[in-house]
């Protein structure tokens, strides 16, 4: 062979090699952990739908945006919210310096382990210790409390971080729906400094589009540098009705897809589906798989609770995910 053909036999093997890389990639499920049903499809359907150009459904890459529920809905709220587990960590580790806490309802009701008392008239024991374990100190402080919970405690029943309890077939959406040109949030009722901490790391969603409920900062300067404080006053709750209105204060668009697991996304749910002159999306996920997560609806352990937003999702036509039959498995491997 001489040098001319040597050298055009080099250039066809090497334009076939990255034939060959270009159809594998194009190959690569973006969603392995989805089981091949009615609802992967009509996810995927959805995403091709508002991304092919010269369609009428199509969606420019501005206004693709997806919203997306934490609690329930990215990973576990059983046997309690993520945040409340980390706030009833704080209390056992600060009690010994505040023992007049003893003495507050909602800490002596969770030191008898009392759950339902924490979380009756909605939920207002449960704000109490919220309040008590991320008020009086910087914003600085509290996220590295946030950290240090992160490193040293693990979810009772799975023996892992908190953080690596994350639903891995919902981590792949997220991903999916970035490399679709979607811009993703997260709109929950958690606290949104709380979830600030990690929810890059964790979820690729960074800070700035994270949408969560909120106390009151106050700012100043202390030994020449400028502070925030966190207060005991919450300023408000992005649940339910709240979300909505969230979305046009933080977001300023309305979504074309929303996804969640309770009632307390509903309105969330409406806001992005009913009457939106774009094509929408909604999506409740239903906790049915008791052996590798947890089976509940109408009586969930602490939160979560899935009545009327199931019957409005039927009547509606949102999409529900069986997490038993949906999902090849459940969490991210360790």
């Amino acid at each position: 062979m001489n040098h001319s053909h040597w050298f055009v036999h080099l250039c066809s093997l090497t334009i076939l090699m990255q034939a060959s890389s270009i159809v594998a990639a194009d190959d690569t499920d973006p969603l392995p952990s989805w089981n091949d049903t009615a609802t992967r499809k009509a996810i995927v359907e959805f995403v091709e739908r508002v991304t092919t150009e010269g369609s009428d459904d199509f969606v420019a890459p501005a206004d693709r945006i997806a919203v997306f529920d934490n609690d329930g809905t990215l990973w576990p709220e059983n046997p309690v919210p993520f945040q409340a587990a980390f706030a009833f960590s704080e209390i056992k580790r600060l009690l010994p310096d505040h023992p007049e806490w003893k003495e507050d309802p909602a800490v002596a009701a969770f030191l008898k382990g009392d759950i339902k008392a924490l979380t009756d008239n909605h939920m207002q024991g449960l704000f109490r210790i919220l309040a008590l374990t991320h008020a009086g100190m910087t914003t600085d402080e509290f996220d590295q409390r946030v950290e240090n919970w992160i490193a040293s405690e693990q979810h009772p029943r799975f023996g892992r971080s908190y953080i690596d309890c994350c639903y891995q077939p919902m981590i792949e959406l997220l991903s999916y729906l970035r490399a679709n040109g979607f811009r993703t949030y997260v709109v929950s009722g958690g606290g949104m400094d709380f979830m600030r901490v990690w929810t890059e790391r964790v979820y690729g969603i960074a800070p700035e589009q994270v949408v969560g409920s909120y106390g009151e900062l106050k700012y100043e300067l202390k030994d020449g540098r400028p502070v925030l404080t966190k207060s005991l006053e919450t300023v408000f709750v992005d649940d339910k009705a709240g979300k909505p209105v969230a979305i046009s204060r933080f977001i300023g668009r309305r979504p074309i897809a929303a996804f969640g697991n309770s009632d307390g996304d509903q309105q969330m749910i409406q806001y992005t589906t009913i009457g939106n002159p774009r094509p929408s999306f909604g999506c409740l996920l239903h906790h049915t798989d008791a052996d590798r997560e947890y089976a509940y609806d109408k009586k969930p352990q602490s939160s979560g609770k899935l009545t009327v937003a199931m019957d409005e999702a039927k009547q509606r036509g949102w999409t529900i995910i069986d997490m038993k039959n949906d999902w090849s498995r459940v969490f991210t491997e360790k």
